[in-house]
């Protein structure tokens, strides 16, 4: 079994910043995909960014060059940095992760953008 517990969420202006930060439990956590996802109000779920056990990233064409998804594994975490945002990136942000055949969600935390 993994919990995952984000936090960092908040209100910022447009062009602001904020990190988030997702640990999780479990000895697992270094052969874990890990992920984050977002779900504005009334929209579905989508896909953020992953980061692989091996370090490989990706992430959505939306958020290319503005977010930066990391791991530390001494610290069972995985990060969000999200770097000039948009108000159309307000939205719950959801920690996913991957791990022998098992998926694994957290609570989320709600991150607005003013204009």
């Amino acid at each position: 079994q993994v919990q995952l517990v984000e936090s960092g969420g908040g209100l910022v202006q447009s062009g602001g910043s904020l990190r988030l930060s997702c640990v999780a439990s479990g000895r697992i956590f270094r052969r874990a995909s890990m992920c984050w996802y977002r779900q504005a109000p009334g929209k579905q779920r989508d896909f953020v960014a992953r980061i692989i056990s091996a370090g490989v990233t990706s992430s959505a064409d939306s958020v290319k060059g503005r977010f930066t998804i990391s791991r530390d594994n001494a610290k069972n975490t995985v990060y969000l940095q999200m770097n000039s945002l948009k108000p159309e990136d307000t939205a719950v942000y959801y920690c996913n992760a991957n791990v022998l055949g098992s998926t694994y969600w957290g609570r989320g935390t709600l991150v607005t953008v003013s204009s």
